[in-house]
């Protein structure tokens, strides 16, 4: 196995342990797992059921149910009759945290239970502990004396168990000792999976969760290769983007997520964690993981093999560059707005990538999510806002009456040809990552002559089926010949619908902006052999929400918005619309909803402010982890949070139309 994965250049399945879950079989090459979580009340029984079997007629395999108190947990019961009498064996897991004793009662009755290490048995009030390593192994004891039980019950009853760390809810006694870390994360897990393993249970799941997609990859990688090298082995692993929130950014981030785990053949189960009713989360794992059915061990021969990487995949730090123009160096990753489909451009198609023009005054407004460079057919012919550059084919460049203004892009070929004419501050120079039949000693030169170029970008792409290795492959060449030049991601996208695409540009993308590759991406439409109408103003709202998820480019508020479940004590999707109806101007500010005190404080992890429900009606507000104020009328809490936000200097006024 390599650092954390089968292959590092094409898709092999992780080797993990088979688990049984009723009558569901996970793990050991198994299909990869849909399922999702209710939002109904646990104690409404017919309310459930009929939730539950709208998720399972749109494909989810398992169904989770919150059993927050041993009421929930008892009830368990009457929701599986009622299921299995309507003709149903889909498995049930409940999902519990704080109480040990719903848990023992739960794992007599479903198929699979759900425990937080963060507050199965510790406590979490954000206080700094000490203790010697004597005192942290009494600590170890107390929590082996208050799990075992549940262990032993799943063990007799044939019960599987989800070990389930979430990053915003590491316990104080981790948070003192290992910090807020993916190190930490696996440490929560390992613990109790040691615990597990001494008492011979092994029908475990184990996941690594956070609201952040670095974070929650980091963690799954660091723990797989902690179970490989205290082990020899590894457990099936469930994964999922905890609060992801809603709409486009929602998905965004669980395909950054979950993709990129996936694409190395990580992951045995997803959830997609939507402010939405859950069926339709459902769709949306169905897509994610349709790029892998039937696509076991395929690992493309005429990639070169990897064994190591120059980077550390358990940690953010991005490639050294050089600053050319915009790009690379300290610059953030920009995007590049795909218009070669359009045979002219006019100023109002540039709205649609975060320009408009006011004829009034003769000026451009500029929008935080403004595309930096536009890719055309032919020059344009009239003023160009900004810094806004045009990018041009080599032989339409030449012809253009401003190079200032253009730029030119080179295929390999021309770019070798010194004959050629190029520019003296900033060329593109494509170059296909591994696509079968390469020019091998081609790539060699190009590798000679960009090392002492300080004015060329390269753009990277491939053809490949699993497209995303052979560009990480090709960044790990550049990295290993001590190339500096930028190097953006060129990924093009033949699904018929943006849905799908979205998806597919996310997973493509995600894992190497996540790595710290790529100082920039450009995506393209298109279906077979008929070219889609233009879609820029979607595909450039893709491209700012891919690199915000990635945490490399923030163009717009952040919410951390979780799905809802039995617990929720307000309506979590109306609530979340109207905040961000009044907040979405806040660049860079993060706002966790929550809908109760289990996804808060603590699961808002890095959130700047939290509006977290308390209470029927009531909601208290937080400025990061500080309790601000406390049992809000949620009629107008909103307007509170708004208050909040301008005593912390966070507010800004909302743009005129």
């Amino acid at each position: 196995m390599q650092l954390y994965c089968e292959s590092l250049t094409g898709y092999k399945r992780l080797k993990t342990r088979e688990v049984k879950v009723g009558n569901l079989l996970m793990g050991a090459g198994h299909p990869i797992r849909i399922q999702t979580m209710t939002t109904t009340d646990t104690m409404d029984t017919l309310a459930t059921v009929e939730q539950s079997i709208r998720c399972i007629k749109a494909g989810a395999e398992l169904i989770r149910i919150t059993a927050p108190s041993k009421s929930e947990a008892e009830n368990l019961q009457n929701i599986k009759v009622e299921l299995r009498k309507r003709g149903y064996d889909t498995p049930l897991v409940a999902d519990i945290h704080f109480t040990p004793n719903a848990a023992e009662i739960a794992a007599r009755i479903v198929e699979k239970v759900r425990v937080n290490p963060g507050n199965y048995v510790d406590k979490k009030k954000f206080e700094q502990l000490e203790y010697t390593d004597v005192e942290y192994a009494e600590e170890i004891e107390r929590i082996k004396e208050r799990f075992t039980p549940l262990v032993k019950i799943c063990k007799e009853y044939g019960t599987a168990m989800r070990i389930g760390t979430n990053h915003g809810s590491l316990s104080d006694r981790i948070m003192s000792r290992y910090g807020d870390t993916a190190n930490g994360m696996v440490e929560s897990a390992m613990e109790f999976l040691r615990i597990a393993r001494g008492e011979d249970y092994h029908n475990i799941v184990l996941s690594m969760k956070s609201s952040n997609p670095q974070v929650m990859i980091q963690a799954y990688r660091l723990l797989i290769n902690h179970m490989v090298t205290e082990f020899g082995e590894c457990y099936p692993l469930h994964l999922g983007v905890t609060e992801a929130g809603d709409g486009e950014d929602g998905r965004i981030k669980s395909a950054i997520g979950i993709g990129t785990l996936l694409e190395d053949g990580i992951g045995d189960t997803i959830r997609v964690s939507l402010t939405e009713d859950p069926e339709l989360e459902v769709p949306v794992c169905r897509e994610i993981v349709k790029r892998y059915q039937n696509n076991n061990a395929i690992v493309a021969n005429h990639v070169a093999p990897l064994d190591k990487l120059p980077y550390s995949p358990f940690e953010y730090k991005r490639r050294e560059t050089v600053g050319v123009g915009n790009i690379g160096g300290k610059h953030v990753p920009v995007v590049v707005s795909d218009f070669s489909k359009f045979e002219n451009i006019v100023p109002s198609d540039l709205q649609n990538v975060g320009y408009t023009y006011d004829a009034a005054i003769d000026k451009w407004n500029i929008a935080d999510a403004a595309a930096d460079y536009v890719f055309c057919k032919r020059s344009i012919d009239f003023p160009l806002p900004g810094t806004l550059k045009v990018l041009l084919y080599h032989k339409h460049w030449l012809a253009a009456a401003d190079k200032e203004k253009s730029v030119p892009l080179f295929n390999a070929g021309e770019y070798l040809d010194d004959s050629v004419e190029r520019s003296a501050v900033l060329n593109f120079i494509m170059i296909d990552c591994y696509s079968e039949g390469y020019p091998v000693q081609q790539l060699k030169q190009l590798f000679v002559k960009l090392k002492d170029d300080r004015t060329s970008v390269i753009c990277l792409s491939s053809t490949n089926r699993n497209s995303m290795q052979s560009i990480r492959r090709m960044f790990v060449e550049l990295i290993s010949h001590e190339l500096k030049n930028p190097a953006i991601i060129l990924c093009g996208s033949s699904h018929p619908t943006m849905d799908e695409s979205l998806i597919h540009f996310a997973i493509e993308t995600g894992g190497l902006l996540i790595d710290g590759l790529s100082d920039g991406v450009c995506f393209g439409h298109h279906s077979g052999n008929t070219l889609i109408a233009p879609q820029t103003k979607i595909l450039n709202s893709i491209a700012f929400g891919i690199l915000q998820a990635a945490r490399t480019r923030i163009s717009k508020t952040e919410y951390i918005s979780c799905p809802s479940c039995g617990r929720t004590l307000f309506d979590l999707q109306e609530t979340t619309a109207k905040i961000r109806a009044v907040t979405n101007h806040l660049k860079g500010v993060k706002i966790a909803i929550m809908g109760c005190i289990v996804n808060g404080p603590g699961e808002m992890a890095d959130a700047d402010f939290g509006y977290v429900g308390s209470g029927v009606g009531k909601i208290t507000l937080y400025r990061g982890k500080e309790v601000v104020k406390r049992n809000v009328n949620s009629e107008v809490a909103v307007d509170e949070l708004i208050t909040l936000l301008k005593e912390s200097d966070a507010w800004v006024d909302m743009p005129s139309a």
